[in-house]
């Protein structure tokens, strides 16, 4: 990927932005630092993972989800009661 510090970045400011967005990104680097990396907007957003809800009617969570199986749960942690 090509490298770029920041004075020609300025001075060559629209013909990059025009190559970045033709699918060409590039990096800009402040005294041989990179610093930002510059890509088209309209390259793919990352996939959103839908966790519930994503098969309506398909399962159901049921009601006591969160305390299902507390009593055994916490005497594995805390032991019997005596």
């Amino acid at each position: 990927m090509k490298k770029i510090n920041i004075h020609e970045a300025k001075t060559h400011l629209s013909r990059l932005v025009d190559e970045a967005a033709k699918g060409k990104p590039f990096i800009i680097a402040k005294a041989g630092k990179p610093m930002v990396k510059v890509v088209a907007i309209n390259e793919a957003a990352p996939k959103k993972v839908k966790r519930l809800n994503a098969m309506p009617g398909v399962f159901t969570i049921p009601d006591d989800f969160d305390t299902r199986h507390q009593e055994e749960i916490e005497k594995m942690f805390y032991g019997e009661d005596e």
